[in-house]
Formats: structure tokens, sequence, C-alpha cells
């Protein structure tokens, strides 16, 4: 299955709002923006990959890379803001945790300057379990794909 970029249809979420709806903060909130988030449905995460990102200094030193867990970690977080969307305000700032991660492939390296869409597409849900399918794209090259499973709980 291809998620299809060229579909804009969704309303966009800047990081402050972003910020209301997930726990998530700096270092670990690994996505800047959300694009074309369509409630119950689908979103894109928007990563402006720099130089000054945390794991840049062991990961690796002189060929820094983007870790592939925290590309999978972006596409929870991704998910995780489309499920409160989808969900409404009582369930903002409510935490997501992984149950499964399926099929995960990383197919390029991402590093400083690349910027990474993050597109999730809801599978199916039953009551707080939430399956979803994710890749993550620069410039339109595939470079990582999971699907995941993950559960919204009350703390």
């Amino acid at each position: 299955m291809t998620m299809d970029a060229s579909k804009q249809k969704g309303k966009s979420l800047d990081l402050l709002r972003i910020m209301e709806m997930i726990p998530h903060r700096y270092p670990f909130l690994l996505i800047d923006r959300l694009d074309d988030v369509v409630a119950n449905e689908s979103a894109v995460g928007i990563k402006n990959v720099t130089i000054n990102e945390f794991y840049f200094q062991g990961h690796f030193p002189g060929q820094p890379v983007v870790p592939g867990v925290l590309i999978i970690e972006a596409m929870a977080q991704t998910a995780a803001v489309l499920v409160v969307e989808t969900l409404g305000p009582e369930a903002e700032g409510k935490l997501v945790y992984f149950l499964t991660i399926n099929d995960a492939r990383f197919r390029k390296t991402v590093g400083p300057g690349d910027t990474l869409h993050v597109h999730v597409q809801k599978l199916h849900n039953r009551r707080n379990v939430w399956k979803f399918r994710g890749e993550a794209r620069v410039d339109g090259t595939l470079v990582a794909e999971a699907t995941f499973a993950a559960m919204i709980v009350d703390e």
C-alpha cells in the first residue's frame, strides 16, 4: 500500500497545537508540524532535521544519521495527534503507548538538512487500541515504513 502524498485535503496543526495535544517535549518531540490531518483517517507529520538534534552527537560522529527507531517514534507521535484530533479535547495530553511494531523497514538514511514527511493512515481501532500504517519519505523517496498498534491510556 502506498500513501498518496498528492491528496491535500486536511487541516494543518502547528507545533504549539501539537504540544497541547500530546505530552512529548524537547528533546523527544519529534514532529514540528502536521499537515493534511483528516480525523479518523490520516495525517502527515513534518520533521525538519537539523545538525542540532541531540542524537547526532553519538549517531554517528562524522556521519550523522537519524536513528531508525526515532523515525518510528515520529510515526507514533503523528498517529497520537491523529488519535487526539479524532477523539476530541477530552483526549488531549493522554499517553499513547506502543503495543506492536510490525514489518518495519528502513530503506535509506536520513540526515541533517532533510525534511521528513511522516505519513500515517489509520487501519482500524477498537475501543482504546488503534492500528496504523506509517511511511516516512524525504523528497518523495520512501526511507522507512512500519505497521504499528498503540493504546491510549488514562494516567
